[in-house]
């Protein structure tokens, strides 16, 4: 069965990237490769991040790509190829990675999501801010340093009160 996605043009997707090892903080202890990564194929291969977030072994995010471009395949694929590189190979790979040359540091898949319309749009950066909270790592979203709602609150989009009282939508599915 071949896997279908969205391939719209000028799209703005929402995705779950994960990590092999679910109980690694690998992506919060190496935040500042994880931010040049993702700055220099953002640099080489334009998109708008509408919302992030970096959760130890997991991110949450939204990309807006340009008018004439649907690749998202490929900027996650050298954002993820770009942070592996710049780790020690300490990690576990399988046989069957190493064959492909693989680190075995993401899990292979993500979950993407096309963005349909203005209510599924905020539904989505909501859920990507309140993340930290349901993981239980913060007790209000403004604490959590590795989001976008910082940006977010500076650019008067929402206040610092945003999240106190926020209830999950728990009929969607957000890839985790």
């Amino acid at each position: 069965m071949q896997y279908r996605r969205a391939n719209i043009n000028g799209a703005t997707y929402f995705f779950t990237v994960n990590l092999a090892n679910r109980n690694s903080t690998l992506l919060i202890d190496n935040i500042d490769i994880l931010r040049r990564c993702i700055g220099t194929i953002k640099n080489r291969h334009p998109f708008k991040i509408d919302a992030m977030v970096v959760m130890p072994e997991h991110l949450h995010a939204m990309f807006t790509l340009p008018e004439n471009d649907n690749d998202y395949a490929r900027r996650w694929s050298l954002i993820k190829s770009g942070f592996s590189r710049q780790l020690p190979k300490i990690e576990s790979i399988s046989p069957g990675r190493v064959s492909k040359g693989e680190r075995g540091i993401w899990q292979r898949r993500y979950w993407e999501h096309y963005i349909r319309d203005d209510k599924d749009y905020a539904a989505h950066v909501n859920y990507i801010h309140y993340n930290p909270v349901k993981h239980g790592h913060v007790q209000h979203a403004v604490d959590w340093p590795y989001s976008s709602i910082h940006q977010h609150i500076k650019d008067g989009c929402i206040g610092n009160e945003w999240g106190h009282g926020y209830k999950e939508d728990k009929t969607k599915h957000w890839g985790e």
